[in-house]
């Protein structure tokens, strides 16, 4: 027996012989099933009893007898709001109605698209049934978050209430990868995508592979990713009780390490960063790996390479380098039939002599090929010099750990925002393909590695093919096997490669750009829900997952940790800065 009056059975509460949901019996009937629009067991319309309101997210039920059934619980989601006065037969009928001239009534209906029915007797709600606002079980148990053993906290909803994805979705047990779609800038998909990653390591889902699992970020917007593992300043006690109603501690990530390309013109690879000095490490790959593990052909990482007719020379040519070259001393420069290479712009001319003369080329090429190829690929080739000679070495004074590895932190940052985009694509194409090989020998997909990758539709377009665009296929269709989680933000999925968008099982949208959201590859967001994102405000996202029929809207809080540099300083170090107030980069300030 519970409250009195109230008679609780099977999770059910009968009211003066009413049943409604146990959470929603203390409050009274928001409004009722309409008559004058159809109901079915996928949606249906409520009016509002007077004085009553519902807004767009509003979680309700209702119920009917079913013979032969019993009672039937219907829980929806609000995804329409409308008001209009019931009786006005013209727009001009407004000013007499104010005026009390003409009689009518205000109206206020919502539509509601049913997200469960318990149990599953796929009937429609009938009309005149009383509906309520869902309580905590309710809401529970309308989102599906009562069936989830294992789940992660995305944010808050617009009730302040946790709203949380199923983990068995992201690793891999029924499904993996997380597309993130919206308007640069705008979008906060970065900030997104990093509270995720906070949110898996510390919600308690991972267990005891909580310190094995990794994350594995690569970093294209200045050093704003760099403080991950520092306090932010700026954290309030508003937004620390965020984290405490979602149950995670407000605190930075405990374990960050990260990589830098060498800075241009340093004899010694010192990491080219300016505002973290600890936990730094120079990445950069010697003459001898670039050609012992062919990587020739991430130089030619766009997808116009693959369609251009040297494609079948590159791998000919990086097939010659692993047969012939050999170390030279220990600083990573090779010999190359007589002649050492200590920069890559010497290795390219070198394969300059060599595949412009008449008696060297056959044997570079392994069969007759165009000069105009030739010519076309030497173009290619040295175009890249420029962008790749700082992370392709042979001229540093001895071998020193220069390898982008992600076993000394749980979490892998890879700058790459001082980088020319020709080496980005490089870097971000050797280091995930040795990432995916060290996983498929490991032969297990645990420990999970997550790999947060922004701007993907530039590494994996649509159109053409790339060996950066091969990988992350690999990633996106059997990652989920290996244990390797694609975490991908783009500002157009529909540049995207469908293939990969098709394998996300968690999407996620923030602020859309009009025509974007028009496209058929956001058809899982609800037409409203399509509106409400091209208007939708920094911090605002919009998460699908397969097992809620319907999109979440979701506010996720203000990040603990410092998302750049003046973020991580402490308040007496900020105010001693002689330069503080004059305007820079950093006075753009994003939505956190």
């Amino acid at each position: 027996m519970g409250v009195e009056g109230f008679v609780t059975v099977n999770g059910m509460t009968s009211v003066d012989g009413a049943s409604v949901a146990s959470g929603a019996a203390a409050a009274a009937a928001v409004g009722r099933v309409l008559g004058t629009q159809a109901a079915s067991p996928l949606s249906f319309w409520i009016g509002l009893e007077p004085g009553k309101v519902v807004q767009l997210d509003d979680v309700v039920v209702t119920r009917r007898e079913v013979p032969g059934h019993g009672p039937l619980v219907v829980a929806g989601v609000v995804t329409a709001v409308e008001a209009r006065h019931e009786g006005a037969a013209y727009d001009s009928d407004v000013f007499l109605i104010a005026e009390g001239a003409l009689p009518a009534a205000v109206v206020e209906v919502a539509e509601v698209r049913v997200t469960r029915v318990e149990p599953e007797v796929f009937v429609p709600p009938l009309p005149g049934a009383k509906v309520y606002l869902a309580g905590a079980g309710d809401r529970d148990q309308a989102l599906y978050f009562d069936v989830m053993e294992r789940r992660v906290p995305l944010g808050v909803g617009r009730d302040g209430q946790p709203l949380y994805v199923n983990f068995d979705f992201l690793d891999g047990t029924r499904g993996a990868h997380v597309s993130i779609s919206g308007v640069s800038g705008v979008a906060t998909k970065t900030s997104f995508a990093t509270f995720l990653l906070y949110s898996i390591f510390n919600s308690g889902v991972l267990g005891g592979e909580a310190a094995n699992t990794k994350a594995l970020i690569f970093s294209v917007k200045g050093e704003d990713l760099l403080f991950l593992d520092q306090d932010n300043v700026r954290l309030d006690a508003a937004a620390k009780s965020v984290y405490g109603r979602l149950g995670l501690p407000a605190r930075p990530f405990g374990s960050v390490h990260v990589f830098a390309p060498p800075r241009p013109g340093d004899p010694n690879g010192v990491p080219h960063v300016s505002a973290r000095t600890h936990g730094v490490g120079a990445f950069y790959w010697t003459l001898v790996e670039f050609c012992q593990d062919e990587l020739l052909r991430f130089a030619f990482a766009d997808a116009d390479d693959e369609r251009a007719g040297y494609s079948l020379l590159v791998g000919q040519v990086a097939a010659r380098l692993k047969a012939w070259a050999e170390p030279v001393g220990d600083s990573g420069a090779v010999m190359i039939q007589g002649t050492s290479c200590r920069t890559f712009s010497d290795l390219v001319e070198l394969l300059s002599d060599q595949l412009q003369d008449e008696g060297s080329r056959q044997q570079w090429t392994g069969a007759q090929t165009p000069l105009g190829t030739v010519n076309a690929f030497l173009r290619r080739l040295r175009s890249a010099v420029r962008a790749l000679s700082p992370i392709i070495r042979g001229d540093l004074p001895f071998y020193r750990n220069h390898s982008v590895s992600t076993s000394s932190a749980q979490v892998t940052i890879v700058d790459l925002h001082n980088l020319p985009e020709r080496a980005q694509r490089f870097v971000v194409g050797v280091v995930l393909r040795g990432e995916f090989h060290r996983k498929e020998s490991s032969g297990t997909a645990k420990p999970l590695l997550f790999v947060v990758l922004d701007e993907l539709n530039k590494y994996a377009p649509r159109e053409g093919d790339s060996p950066i665009k091969e990988i992350l296929l690999d990633v996106a269709e059997r990652g989920r096997s290996l244990g390797v989680i694609l975490v991908g933000a783009q500002q157009t999925a529909s540049e995207v490669e469908r293939r990969i968008v098709a394998n996300s099982a968690v999407r996620v949208a923030g602020r859309l750009d009009t025509a974007e959201a028009a496209r058929s590859e956001y058809g899982w967001l609800p037409p409203t829900v399509r509106d409400r994102a091209t208007i939708a405000r920094p911090g605002t996202m919009f998460v699908a997952q397969p097992e809620i029929p319907v999109p979440l809207v979701v506010a996720f809080p203000f990040p603990a940790w410092a998302t750049r540099p003046s973020e991580a300083l402490a308040p007496a170090e900020a105010s001693a800065d002689p330069f503080q107030g004059l305007p820079g980069v950093e006075d753009d300030i994003p939505p956190f």
